[in-house]
């Protein structure tokens, strides 16, 4: 940073250039937690650098996964509380990326706001680094960009991307799942990030329905505004443990689309996941959507992960060692089903 580098005109914009300055100072004692053996440079340079190390990988596949936060940051300004959103955002990409096996090597985030408030960014950095650490991810680098007149000075929006590695003939892509393999849930810590446009509508979120910090019986006490923030568990030293030890045939990322959309998406053709929906431990946040929207049972579990942040396929033969595996990993993991000859990818019943 140049203590000389500062424009009255472009700051009469609505552009501080030296609040960015001062934001990147505030998180970087957060991005120094993330730090492992393939950083190289400090934050601050035109590209983050990674250095990869291929010990023991024959045959390197780079996996990569993009999203954002989406309107969970709502709940996040409503709430003025920042330190957690960054976390929904790295989990959305490191969830997906092992869904295939591969390990997250690095993550880079983007901020855009109406106006860069130093402190706020760096709150919210700390818990995209926070998401590294829980993931073993280095954050490497990152943006943010100022928007006067695209947004209010009081809005962001944040997104990011991770990168892994996986040996080619380790990616986890379903052609050994076969009829009779069982299918495992993973427990979600509560909305994650998904569905929340059908949250703002039937919470009335957007008028800042005063109910929302009201203490709610059904939630155990707890607020509605502050049990959606919860932010959005990181299943991936825990997947990374499983498949070091059993033959994991398929994960799904349970996200945007439930269960009709996703756990489709690791079934090959001609099978399908039966799933018994009794065994599923639904969350009390579900049922209160469902009551205070009249929200269909099939639109519930084709919007939310109705408590179950992924699913993983094994042999029936490898169940009780998976669990334990993950019981281990301190996992609240449970079977839901099994996987059946079907033209229908999935079957709920």
């Amino acid at each position: 940073m140049s203590i000389n580098s500062r424009s009255e005109s472009y700051a009469a914009a609505g552009v501080d250039i030296t609040a960015g300055y001062k934001a990147v100072e505030l998180m970087k004692k957060h991005i120094l937690r993330t730090k492992n053996e393939g950083c190289l440079d400090d934050v601050g340079g035109f590209g983050g650098c990674f250095g990869l190390n291929l010990d023991g990988i024959k045959n390197p596949v780079l996996v990569s996964g993009t999203d954002g936060v989406g309107t969970k940051l709502k709940m996040a300004i409503l709430l003025n509380k920042h330190d957690t959103i960054g976390i929904d955002c790295v989990a959305m990409c490191v969830n997906d990326i092992i869904c295939c096996g591969a390990k997250p090597l690095f993550f880079l985030d983007y901020i855009a706001c109406g106006k860069n408030y130093p402190e706020r960014i760096a709150e919210i950095v700390s818990g995209v680094a926070e998401g590294c650490v829980q993931s073993g991810a280095a954050l490497i680098g990152g943006e943010t960009a100022e928007h006067p007149g695209m947004m209010p000075v009081d809005e962001y929006d944040l997104a990011g991307f991770a990168v892994g590695v996986v040996d080619k003939e380790k990616i986890i892509d379903n052609t050994k799942m076969s009829e009779g393999d069982v299918v495992i849930a993973l427990a979600s810590t509560g909305i994650h990030s998904n569905g929340f446009s059908l949250c703002r509508k039937v919470f009335d979120i957007d008028n800042n329905n005063p109910d929302l910090y009201v203490p709610n019986e059904a939630l155990g006490g707890k607020t509605i505004a502050e049990t959606l923030l919860v932010p959005t568990k990181i299943y991936v030293k825990s997947v990374l443990s499983l498949i070091e030890k059993i033959n994991v045939k398929g994960i799904s990322h349970i996200t945007g689309g439930g269960f009709y959309e996703n756990i489709p998406r690791s079934i090959p053709d001609g099978l399908g996941a039966k799933i018994d929906k009794s065994s599923v431990k639904v969350l009390p946040i579900f049922d209160l959507i469902a009551k205070t929207g009249n929200i269909s049972e099939r639109d519930m579990f084709n919007t939310y992960n109705m408590g179950v942040g992924m699913s993983i396929v094994v042999a029936k033969d490898d169940v009780d060692e998976a669990l334990a595996i993950l019981k281990e990993c301190g996992e609240d993991a449970y079977v839901i089903g099994e996987i059946v000859k079907s033209e229908d990818k999935i079957e709920i019943c």
